[in-house]
């Protein structure tokens, strides 16, 4: 079974702090976000965001270099994975998102817009860049 597969089934039966301590243990594991964001089941997308704010308070260098590959997202076709991504971006927090959620301030769905114009103005609010 793939790797991403056997993560996302257990992210979708609320196996989340193990999926945590996965991550903790193999930072190789991140890339995988975006494969997660973009599955089809909520949960495993609600269970994604999760993971990206767990992360979030330990692994600030790791989930900094997750952000172009994060930011891919924001050019798929389906708006929510749009939003969720510009979402991501603005709970990292860092400067580094920044010229990536400019791209999509003019996105044509409106939630998106909404998503990337709040996930700016956090990281205007709290720019992380400067201490790393």
């Amino acid at each position: 079974m793939p790797m991403i597969k056997m993560i996302s089934d257990y992210m979708e039966n609320g196996f989340l702090e193990n999926i945590v301590d996965m991550f903790r243990h193999d930072k190789s594991l991140y890339p995988m976000i975006v494969d997660m964001l973009r599955d089809e089941r909520s949960r495993v997308r609600i269970g994604t965001v999760a993971l990206v704010e767990t992360l979030m308070a330990e692994e600030v260098n790791s989930m900094q270099d997750s952000i172009p590959r994060i930011a891919e997202a924001l050019k798929d076709p389906n708006p929510t994975i749009r939003g969720d991504a510009a979402y991501l971006l603005g709970i990292i927090g860092h400067g580094d998102a920044l010229p990536f959620l400019s791209e999509a301030v003019d996105d044509e769905q409106s939630l998106v817009r909404e998503a990337v114009a709040d996930s700016i103005a956090a990281i205007k609010s709290g720019d992380k860049s400067a201490s790393g």
